[in-house]
């Protein structure tokens, strides 16, 4: 047999394994939801629901390896915006100092949390908030002088709040919770995040 008849079969056979391979894949891909929950067991806090996507993380899902088009990600901002609840009585902000210790909290919603736990933003997993605190993720931006750099105009307020209480309505497929939408935290939690980022005392804006 000829060396380029013998470099061709073996290039078919190479191919013909690949394509086999990415359908093998993708039926992985296809089933990862029932693997999931066969392999999760509630315990404390943790339940199996949390395995259940929305319609906005299965659409993010299918657009992990390509670009999310930008009609459809105006549409499902625009729908995720509409979710946002603002405070009935106009007040947004609380004590920065509680909501220090709600950015500083990593408990809540945890198998190893019982029902009744409180839970905490754990905000400092992702962003900087304070020169204090040195160990502080980079997934985020840095929110350092957030309040000192943006004021207290309606639109700020508001814009934060949603940003807090539903992400998704600004950036579709963020990874960023939501923490209001999804019962993270209160209503009153949330004002204290609020004072935190906004209030002129808070550490985080000096």
């Amino acid at each position: 047999m000829k060396i380029k008849q013998f470099q061709g079969r073996i290039l078919l056979v190479v191919s013909a394994v690949a394509v086999a391979g990415c359908a093998a894949i993708g039926a992985q891909r296809f089933d990862i939801s029932a693997y999931a929950k066969a392999s999760f067991a509630e315990k404390g806090a943790a339940k199996l629901d949390r395995l259940d996507q929305s319609e906005l993380q299965r659409t993010c899902s299918e657009y992990t390896l390509k670009p999310l088009p930008d009609r459809l990600r105006a549409q499902l901002e625009k729908q995720e915006l509409a979710r946002v609840k603002y405070p009935a009585d106009g007040k947004y902000l609380g004590d920065w100092k509680q909501g220090e210790t709600i950015a500083q909290s990593g408990r809540g919603l945890q198998f190893s949390d019982g029902p009744n736990t409180v839970a905490g933003g754990n905000c400092y997993a992702c962003h900087q908030l304070t020169q204090a605190e040195v160990s502080h993720g980079t997934i985020g931006p840095s929110l350092h002088q957030y309040g000192k750099l943006r004021g207290q105009s309606e639109p700020i307020l508001k814009y934060t709040w949603g940003k807090l209480w539903n992400a998704h309505a600004f950036n579709a497929c963020t990874n960023m919770p939501r923490f209001g939408d999804a019962g993270i935290l209160t209503e009153s939690q949330l004002r204290h995040v609020m004072a935190l980022l906004l209030d002129p005392a808070s550490p985080v804006n000096r």
